[in-house]
């Protein structure tokens, strides 16, 4: 269990990103983390604008409420989000960038001193209908990206917060997206 981390997310208003800082700190907790937090960012949210959201857990009570500056993990939802420079902006040296996407990490043309994880989660989700009114909602099936190159949590842990927070039809879908997605992430390491 690493001591602390502090993770923003990327995403676009609809797609989940709220929610799943809240499941990553929950599975987080079932971990044994004592410090779990999340919170949006918010402004003039509506569906497909960029948000962004951010979860800290740690191995002690956690005290800080603002938003999330010197993240050790991004999540970006939308690959598209990348061509805005607050979304790698801050991301410590050797964290992690985790990105939906369907190219290989060396193929986003992003450089800084961090490592990269993608994961096509559209494809993922899109083939088990994780469809929601119209819109591919990648924002569980991202976890397992995270799992994947973070090992922050357990699969076992994840699992548990995603059978508390859907039902048992909506879990199994969900568990299925992170499997599938947690096995074709790509991971590139910063040398």
């Amino acid at each position: 269990m690493q001591d602390y981390y502090e993770v923003r997310w990327h995403g676009r208003g609809g797609q989940g990103a709220i929610t799943a800082a809240k499941i990553l700190a929950q599975a987080a907790y079932l971990e044994g983390y004592k410090g779990v937090t999340a919170a949006p960012s918010f402004g003039a949210e509506r569906r497909g604008a960029p948000i962004s959201a951010s979860t800290r857990i740690g191995p002690q009570t956690i005290m800080v409420v603002s938003q999330v500056e010197n993240p050790n993990v991004v999540v970006v939802l939308d690959h598209t989000l990348l061509k805005y420079d607050e979304v790698t902006s801050g991301l410590v040296r050797g964290g992690w960038l985790i990105v939906n996407s369907w190219r290989h990490p060396k193929e986003l043309d992003l450089w800084g001193d961090f490592n990269i994880a993608a994961a096509d989660a559209t494809k993922v989700c899109s083939g088990l209908g994780l469809i929601v009114a119209g819109v591919t909602v990648v924002n569980t099936a991202i976890l397992g990206a995270f799992i994947r190159a973070t090992e922050a949590v357990s699969m076992a842990s994840m699992e548990k917060a995603i059978r508390e927070r859907f039902s048992d039809s909506q879990a199994g879908i969900n568990l299925a997206a992170i499997a599938q997605t947690y096995e074709i992430t790509r991971l590139e390491r910063i040398r």
